[in-house]
């Protein structure tokens, strides 16, 4: 990192991932993708080199989940989160999104509503209605720059006998709003009193600020804790969303049978050889480049913030915790981000999501994944400025 001093790894060299299959760059020879959440950093050179031995083992037959993995789990959250984590909780997955829809489909019927707490992971929509269930927006309250929960509002939702299970995106994606255990309990207890499970995507909880940390629901009270899925991965952390690994953790004993039930019935639940190896070490050896890679995702979110606020005035970075995602409040210009996002594409090949993609409380905002080198991101927001200033003067 330029300008750091006793820094072990270097995020300032860039990956050249055109070529490579990436579905981030599967994009014309003009464009800068800063769209999809994963990051242009190769991953841990610990986690590289565990791969590389492994592959030079040669046979890739079937593999178990060995009890390595189950410790590395147990040592990362305790170390890190001090919170324990039982051995019998914990049930391998292939993926987030996998384990998510999986879980809708066992845990829910057909027609039932799941409520989303938006703007939120647009895919989350896609769990839902792709397997005939309905989502029930409620929208987070945004003022004075900051998301909180319009708990009367949930309440209201989440008292409909027909609502089911709410997903809790923690920290949540695209705000980068780092949960407070007081919310999370109240969460907690107003869908136990309506009889409404909570399922709580923790897959950015490693990638707070330095200084700051999440807080796991299932950790936050014994009702949080009975009631409660959570999705874990090292997949967001340390790159590795290619390999398909993840965890689901399941206290209740009840609730971990149908899980464990529905994730192998749907074919989720059986690790590949790299899978294995990359989640344990990630968690075993990776916490100095994790620490590392925080520290330079806050200096970007920082340079960012401030070219915004000196360039382009007229838009607004809301303050964030977590994640390497910028949201970014357009309103001042256009209340049609998708149509600014599209214009910005094509006039300057910059390639951003429009807010509206994570719900209708989305509209008028753009989200930008910074998680790149300083370089490609200043470059990114150089083009940033060039199309909205184009857009400005076109309307």
């Amino acid at each position: 990192m330029k300008g750091k001093v006793n820094m072990k790894y270097n995020f300032d060299q860039p990956v050249n991932r055109r070529g490579t299959w990436s579905m981030k760059w599967d994009v014309s020879e003009n464009e800068l993708p800063m769209w999809v959440a994963d990051m242009d950093f190769e991953t841990a050179p610990e986690v590289k080199e565990a791969i590389r031995k492994r592959a030079q083992h040669g046979a890739f037959g079937y593999t178990i989940v060995p009890d390595e993995w189950y410790q590395a789990i147990q040592n990362w959250w305790q170390e890190r989160y001090h919170f324990q984590m039982n051995r019998e909780w914990m049930i391998f997955c292939t993926g987030v999104v996998p384990a998510i829809s999986s879980i809708v489909r066992k845990m829910t019927t057909v027609a039932e509503k799941i409520v989303l707490l938006t703007p939120v992971y647009n895919i989350f929509f896609n769990s839902v209605v792709n397997n005939g269930r309905y989502v029930t927006e409620c929208p987070l309250i945004y003022a004075d720059g900051r998301y909180n929960i319009d708990f009367p509002l949930l309440e209201r939702k989440l008292s409909d006998p027909q609502t089911t299970m709410l997903i809790f995106c923690n920290p949540h994606n695209p705000v980068g709003k780092i949960w407070s255990s007081e919310t999370m309990k109240k969460v907690g207890e107003l869908c136990a009193r309506y009889h409404v499970l909570v399922v709580s995507d923790e897959i950015h909880c490693d990638l707070t600020e330095p200084g700051s940390s999440y807080i796991p629901f299932a950790s936050v009270s014994d009702t949080c804790r009975e009631n409660s899925i959570t999705c874990i991965a090292p997949t967001k952390s340390f790159n590795l969303a290619g390999l398909q690994t993840a965890a689901v953790v399941v206290p209740n004993e009840n609730l971990r049978h149908k899980v464990w039930r529905g994730l192998n019935t749907d074919e989720a639940a059986e690790p590949n050889v790299f899978a294995m190896t990359a989640a344990i070490t990630a968690w075993t050896q990776g916490g100095v480049w994790l620490d590392e890679l925080r520290d330079y995702l806050f200096q970007n979110r920082r340079a960012a913030a401030e070219y915004l606020q000196k360039h382009i005035p007229e838009i607004v970075l809301v303050p964030s915790g977590a994640t390497y995602l910028l949201w970014i409040d357009c309103r001042g210009i256009t209340g049609n981000a998708e149509e600014l996002a599209e214009y910005i594409r094509q006039e300057t090949g910059l390639y951003l999501c429009a807010g509206v993609e994570y719900g209708k409380a989305g509209e008028g905002f753009l989200r930008m994944n910074i998680a790149c080198t300083r370089e490609t991101m200043m470059q990114g927001l150089y083009r940033l400025k060039a199309g909205i200033n184009q857009y400005a003067a076109k309307k």
